[in-house]
């Protein structure tokens, strides 16, 4: 494989088209056509892109009980989210084939093994050649997320090699792991893509300190949403009166080895943001410290990682 050391990359700051997954998947082929017109060859979405993250959205849940309208509230998001591998798979393949690029980008992927009935979010790998390569399952959803989205395994915790270096994610609040970035890095990661939905300025902090810490380059991709992108009908309507207009601020940026922002944090809008990445600052930068190599202590330190699909039953 012919390595390419200097090449753009697109972060797609957008909201999503929420509880639509046909009118998201439209979007997402739009905005891949408009980041390669810019030349880009690894071209990022947000966490829960397609059919939304369900901010401010309560799905009628408190301690000890559910409701009916919540109920129904979760079968819209359930019936919006989508199959891996599936047909609006296959549409956003084709879209990363005619724009010669790598996509990353978030999904709510219902469980195709089974029932069904459990909901991931998911980052999906796509190639230039139109390809699925793969996935990555959030290991653990974060706080009130866990009554909707099921954990996922050791299994989709790839890291791809392409001529563009290694490419790997780890979502949202997955990057406070440290046991999971450790992973990432033992795997060689050099396009660290940390699809979100925190906007904190904490969190830039923490794309800072894993770009140093990983000696990568972090791609961070939020959405910017606002509460007249959810639908009327829903019956959590009435809970956003209390929340700002602005649900979701953005803040996608980009950050090189040495933790410096090749492009800050931008805010209050939509906006396909782009970089130029040149993979000789990753070695430049491991000259003092390897984390994975000469500043690595196995002998001291070892991480054990089950890679293993976890199952219900085992056929034998």
């Amino acid at each position: 494989m012919e390595k390419v050391k200097r090449f753009k990359v697109a972060v797609v700051q957008a909201g999503s088209e929420v509880m639509n997954k046909e009118k998201g998947v439209k979007k997402t082929v739009r905005l891949i056509e408009e980041a390669s017109q810019q030349n880009a060859k690894i071209i990022v979405f947000p966490e829960a892109f397609i059919p939304a993250y369900p901010r401010g959205m309560s799905f009628g849940a408190v301690v000890g009980s559910r409701s009916d309208k919540g109920r129904k509230d979760f079968f819209q998001y359930w019936d919006n989210s989508i199959t891996v591998p599936g047909p609006e798979t296959d549409e956003i393949g084709k879209a990363a084939q005619k724009a010669k690029a790598y996509v990353v980008i978030g999904v709510i992927e219902k469980d195709d093994h089974s029932s069904q009935g459990t909901l991931y979010c998911t980052a999906l790998f796509f190639g230039p050649d139109g390809q699925l390569l793969g996935k990555h399952r959030k290991l653990k959803p974060t706080g009130s997320e866990r009554l909707i989205w099921g954990e996922g395994d050791g299994s989709t915790l790839p890291v791809f090699e392409t001529p563009y270096g290694r490419i790997g994610s780890l979502i949202c609040w997955e990057n406070y792991m440290p046991l999971a970035r450790a992973a990432m890095y033992d795997k060689g990661v050099q396009i660290y893509i940390a699809p979100t939905a925190d906007a904190r300025d904490a969190w830039f902090a923490t794309m800072q300190h894993i770009a140093v810490e990983g000696r990568c380059f972090v791609l961070s991709c939020n959405q910017y949403s606002t509460k007249d992108m959810y639908p009327e009908e829903i019956s959590s309507r009435k809970e956003f009166e209390d929340l700002p207009e602005e649900l979701t601020r953005g803040g996608s940026c980009v950050v090189d080895p040495l933790g410096n922002f090749i492009v800050e944090p931008v805010f209050g809008k939509e906006e396909i943001i782009y970089a130029d990445i040149n993979l000789d600052k990753i070695a430049e930068s491991q000259f003092d410290f390897d984390v994975v190599g000469h500043y690595s202590r196995p002998d001291v330190f070892q991480l054990i990682v089950n890679e293993e699909k976890q199952q219900n039953t085992i056929w034998r």
